[in-house]
């Protein structure tokens, strides 16, 4: 058993440096028809600046030369593939003249064509190296054959896209700093999501599920085990599964993560999901008031209940954290789904959901080893009683605020405008009022017990009164200025008052790179590139927190062109926009809506799918300064104004 937990973190931690890995080789596969019996296959390499690959004629290895290895017939007797010239250099690494490829390789294969051929497959093993390191690389490739003995075009890539996917790509000067590492400050924000987590973790925690098995817990431990050390030892291993448990959970998104950077964000803006999750939460909600109870199927607790009773030792002890986990579920669900929806729709993504997940699994875990260590601390916890379900009548209006967040983001996504800002607002503003009327005591739910009005609840009511009084005020108010919540109420710009400007702070913005790019060769001005989103949380608390600054307002406003790009838009480009192009997993990605275009733009230039993401730059591809991502006022001053003297030198 503690082989498989070695083997469960080490694997973990494999998918997480697997997402850092450096890619320097981007593959593009074709096909042209020379004449009604010849097929040409194209295989072109686009090489990072620095980096290199080898010719397939190497006299002797190192290093790995290029081979093309397919796995059907006939093609499996092909031993070498015409390439483009490669140049002929002294390569320092291995210290010795060898044939290799720079910024471009190009490989072509004539063959006839063949009906008894379904498809043509294979991988192409190749080295990539630069001045420091090298690495190795498996590319498969695959060309479905269709009844013409010719390759299906829905299955390919045409040199068209190819050609519009590569004019994505800036000629960029001081690219050094769109390779270098992102200085992300939102990786502190990991400690941020990290706390939240333990937060979810102390309120689960305190619910009717969970809450009163603390003390049955420990007992069981303490009583089973004739030796102290052996019970204290017992309960560590069943908190420390308990965290295991919740931070598998979030080991399937860092593969999604992996298949395509920039997956997370179209699932967390995908507005049939979101309207999926609003309805979730709702249920969610309705389920913590107490009219019905959430749960998993039983078939799944009888076999980890059985299973924690039959094993002995470890493994048993690891089915009992599962028994908890699975039958807690009632009370954790909802919290459990605010962590992971909360999570995929922020920048940071999975890595950010496991670091919640941790800080959640050691809320809910590590008292359990605590109270077994200190078991004389138990008598100062307080009894289980009404306290409990009026815990969770107030996760259920959290929810329903959470809820409406949802339904937020499929708004401003689909721009169908049914949930302004306003709108917003007063709906949280009643969800708040109501919590607080329920604190007061005057109303209660079905199947609550009436209880006298403690001071702890007492108190709790009045921080939701001035919760309800901040959102009024704010609602009132000219702007709207809700500070403390920004990023999750709509934009200000979102209102119903009608504006015809659709940019943050009432500024003059440019919804397309190429548009504002040539206003900026008139007028002068270096660009800021703001690669952003409509339901981009951290991207609304820079706008109405930061960029608000006077003194950055005015920066914005006469020095500099902005050009806001929006990847999650939805709207659909024309048909002459539309492309696709090749991951480097082989899958292929069709790009139709402005917001993929941008996304990819973004990615292909910088190597980052997060936002908010901003890039300073002039009209001829200058990098004037390091990109950044979520700053505080100061830094993003700062940024600027080290933008523009070096825009001017």
């Amino acid at each position: 058993m503690n082989r498989l937990i070695l083997l469960i973190f080490l694997s973990f931690f494999n998918i997480l440096q697997s997402q850092n890995i450096t890619e320097p080789v981007e593959w593009n596969f074709y096909f042209e028809n020379k004449n009604d019996s010849t097929l040409t296959l194209k295989f072109d390499a686009k090489i990072e600046e620095g980096w290199h690959v080898y010719s397939q004629y190497i006299k002797s290895e190192p290093p790995l030369k290029t081979q093309f290895i397919f796995d059907t017939e006939p093609f499996n007797s092909v031993k070498n593939i015409e390439e483009s010239i490669a140049v002929y250099k002294y390569d320092s690494i291995f210290e010795k003249k060898i044939k290799y490829f720079e910024n471009i390789a190009e490989f072509k294969l004539d063959f006839r064509k063949d009906r008894s051929v379904d498809y043509i497959s294979g991988k192409i093993d190749y080295q990539a190296c630069d001045d420091r390191l090298c690495v190795f690389r498996s590319e498969p490739f695959i060309f479905k054959i269709n009844k013409n003995a010719e390759v299906d075009s829905n299955n390919f890539i045409s040199e068209e896209s190819i050609s519009k996917y590569n004019s994505l790509r800036l000629n960029l000067v001081n690219s050094k700093f769109s390779s270098k590492p992102i200085y992300n400050p939102l990786k502190q924000n990991y400690w941020n999501i990290f706390l939240l987590g333990m937060l979810g973790g102390f309120l689960a925690l305190i619910t009717p599920c969970v809450f009163p098995m603390i003390p049955i817990t420990v007992s069981y431990f303490n009583n089973k085990n004739k030796s102290k050390k052996t019970g204290i030892i017992d309960s560590f291993k069943y908190g420390l599964f308990i965290i295991l448990i919740y931070v598998l959970l979030s080991l399937p998104f860092h593969i999604f993560d992996s298949i395509d950077p920039a997956i997370l964000n179209v699932i967390a803006t995908n507005v049939t999901l979101n309207i999926f999750l609003f309805v979730v939460f709702v249920y969610f909600a309705f389920s913590l008031f107490g009219f019905y109870e959430l749960k998993l199927p039983n078939e799944w607790i009888n076999y980890s209940d059985n299973a924690s009773s039959k094993l002995k030792g470890t493994i048993g002890i690891f089915f009992m954290a599962l028994t908890l986990a699975i039958v807690s579920f009632s009370c954790t669900g909802p919290i459990l789904g605010s962590l992971l929806a909360g999570s995929i729709t922020s920048d940071a993504g999975a890595n950010q959901l496991t670091f919640g997940m941790l800080g959640f699994g050691i809320s809910l875990g590590l008292p359990f080893g605590l109270f077994s260590l200190f078991p004389s601390a138990l008598k100062f916890i307080p009894k289980s009683g009404s306290w409990l379900s009026s815990t969770n009548i107030i996760l259920g209006f959290i929810e329903l605020a959470l809820a409406l967040k949802f339904l937020s983001n499929a708004d401003l996504v689909s721009n169908w405008g049914i949930l302004k800002r306003e709108t917003f607002i007063f709906i949280w503003t009643l969800i708040s009022f109501l919590t607080t009327l329920y604190l007061f005591g005057v109303f209660k739910f079905p199947n609550e017990v009436k209880s006298n009005v403690s001071f702890p609840r007492r108190l709790i009511s009045f921080c939701f009164l001035f919760f309800t009084g901040y959102l009024f005020l704010g609602l009132i108010s000219k702007g709207n200025n809700l500070k403390l919540l920004s990023g999750f109420p709509p934009p200000t710009f979102y209102s119903i008052n009608q504006s015809t400007n659709d940019c943050p702070l009432n500024l003059d913005c440019y919804k397309d790179f190429y548009e504002g790019k040539s206003i900026s060769v008139q007028s002068g001005k270096p660009i800021l590139i703001d690669f952003t989103g409509w339901a981009c949380v951290n991207c609304r608390r820079m706008e109405e927190n930061v960029w608000s600054d006077p003194e950055i307002l005015e920066i914005l406003k006469n020095k500099l062109i902005l050009i806001s790009l929006y990847v999650d838009d939805r709207s659909e480009l024309s048909e002459n926009e539309k492309f696709k192009f090749r991951r480097s997993n082989g899958t292929i990605k069709s790009i139709e809506t402005i917001g993929q275009k941008w996304s990819t733009f973004q990615f292909l230039n910088f190597r980052t799918a997060s936002q908010p993401f901003y890039v300073l730059m002039s009209n001829d591809g200058k990098i004037l300064n390091e990109p950044i991502q979520y700053v505080n006022t100061k830094e993003f001053k700062n940024w600027l104004e080290e933008g523009l003297i070096r825009g001017k030198n």
